[in-house]
């Protein structure tokens, strides 16, 4: 499910998703494949984590980036569920293929 919401982002994003559904910040990013495929990725995660795990280490890795980088911003490119998520993006097929907990792959 897809809902628009323009006051739940800060200046930067355009798409949340909190399972099961993907918000994004204006109606016309629905016509965008990349976005839409890169939070169908993270969908899938947080289904592999039993979505209340997927916050907790989502939460984790990103405080941990922000005490490393001293940067909210780069912490959040660098939580492994992102990298993932950033690196396939653009493949279409990506969850047709994808092995599942794949995104330990980008931890280190």
């Amino acid at each position: 499910m897809i809902l628009i919401s323009k006051y739940l982002f800060p200046k930067r994003y355009v798409g949340l998703t909190l399972w099961p559904v993907i918000f994004l910040k204006t109606p016309e990013l629905k016509n965008d494949p990349v976005l839409l495929n890169h939070e169908r990725i993270h969908l899938r995660q947080q289904l592999e984590l039993l979505i209340f795990p997927f916050y907790l280490v989502y939460g984790i890795e990103w405080l941990i980036g922000l005490i490393k980088y001293r940067s909210a911003y780069i912490a959040y490119k660098n939580i492994s569920f992102e990298r993932e998520a950033y690196a396939n993006e653009t493949n279409d097929d990506y969850l047709k293929t994808r092995i599942p907990w794949q995104f330990i792959r980008y931890i280190f």
